[in-house]
């Protein structure tokens, strides 16, 4: 509720801000203001109520509502962000030329305003575009303890799908052929497949039964607003092997390489009985000098893993930024928006996700299915 009630007082801020700047600045007359205002109040009441509804409405209900909310959000958004770059000029043009006239003052406003209007209509449509085109990132890991045996193993990783309202079963069924299109050894889906529980969505989580490969499960945050415990025990009777707080051996001849996977770190704090990020029970058991590829959510537990002596962690949760410079934010919090990157002994690669969050919009960070294939230091 903390969330939702700040993201409610960013909302209200940002349509004040859009109001004054876009429509009082820009005309004079009383009844275009009322106007505009009104606008502006349906559009962010479309917004609030996605928002406060997601939990209430079944998916195909709340659909249009949030492709209409959460699009506009987007909308607003870089609206926000040009207008808020034009208020440097605006500072400007008071030190250089003092008080500006009337006319002169409304006459920047429009171009401003217009600007602001084109710039984030045209970055929402491009975004939305490229949101429902993931793509496949082939990357090669180093494993200096993987065993020549394993060399050319290959993971195929996705994270945060986010079915829901704008992310349905068929939408999942093309990533999944997306998926089995790389002809991986195993499948990391690593966490945040949900926005809503298994009555809600365990049809639309049903083309995972055609994942080709063996696959592993771990829990994302998302997970735990959506009935963790229900997934945990619906998803294995799709195929997929949900790894919490344990590990799998895989075998080739005599070497071997762990598979590990954790609960989220938001997991203890959910209330979900038995739910918690263990590393060390994980990892019980391994022998020191085998190599272990773990897989956890978010991004920030590299740290755990590198003191553990983890060889690779595979991660998502970031969304790669999802809406550039916008979510540039998550970096208070993650170590890195995506990619590969080395944490002390520990490679961590940070998947963008293959779904999206909120707005059906992507903009600087394209969805990923990502091809990860191992390599030894040594091969006979």
């Amino acid at each position: 509720m903390g969330f939702v009630g700040f993201v409610l007082v960013i909302v209200v801020l940002l349509h004040l801000y859009l109001y004054r700047r876009a429509v009082h600045d820009v005309v004079a007359s009383r009844r275009a203001r009322l106007l505009g205002a009104g606008v502006i109040v349906v559009l962010g009441l479309v917004m609030v109520a996605a928002l406060l509804t997601r939990r209430v409405l079944a998916p195909e209900t709340a659909r249009p509502l949030h492709l209409v909310g959460f699009t506009w959000l987007a909308i607003g958004l870089y609206a926000a962000l040009v207008l808020g770059v034009a208020e440097i000029v605006r500072l400007v043009l008071r030190m250089v030329r003092g008080r500006v006239s009337e006319d002169r003052r409304r006459f920047l406003a429009r171009v401003v305003a217009g600007t602001a209007a084109v710039t984030a209509v045209g970055t929402v449509s491009y975004g939305a575009v490229v949101a429902r085109q993931p793509r496949v990132e082939r990357r090669e890991v180093l494993l200096d303890r993987l065993d020549p045996a394993f060399d050319g193993f290959t993971i195929a990783a996705v994270s945060d799908i986010h079915l829901g309202p704008l992310v349905d079963g068929d939408d999942l069924a093309a990533i999944v052929a997306l998926v089995n299109g790389t002809a991986p050894d195993v499948v990391a889906v690593v966490g945040d497949l949900v926005d809503g529980t298994v009555e809600e969505l365990g049809g639309y989580a049903a083309p995972l039964a055609d994942l080709a490969a063996p696959a592993y499960f771990v829990t994302g945050n998302h997970e735990y607003f959506s009935g963790a415990a229900g997934w945990v025990e619906f998803l294995p009777t799709l195929g997929l092997r949900v790894l919490r707080n344990e590990r799998e051996e895989i075998r080739r001849g005599d070497a071997v390489l762990h598979l590990a996977g954790c609960d989220d770190r938001t997991a203890a704090a959910s209330g979900v009985p038995g739910h918690g990020f263990d590393l060390d029970a994980a990892l019980a058991g391994r022998a020191p000098d085998e190599p272990v590829v773990l897989l956890v959510h978010q991004p920030v537990m590299v740290d755990r893993a590198a003191r553990a002596g983890v060889d690779l962690q595979i991660s998502g949760h970031t969304h790669g930024g999802q809406l550039w410079p916008i979510t540039q934010v998550a970096l208070v919090d993650q170590p890195v928006l995506a990619g590969l990157s080395r944490v002390g002994p520990t490679w961590l690669y940070v998947t963008r996700g293959t779904g999206f969050w909120g707005p059906a919009v992507r903009v600087g960070s394209p969805p990923e299915v990502t091809l990860l294939t191992l390599r030894a230091r040594r091969v006979p």
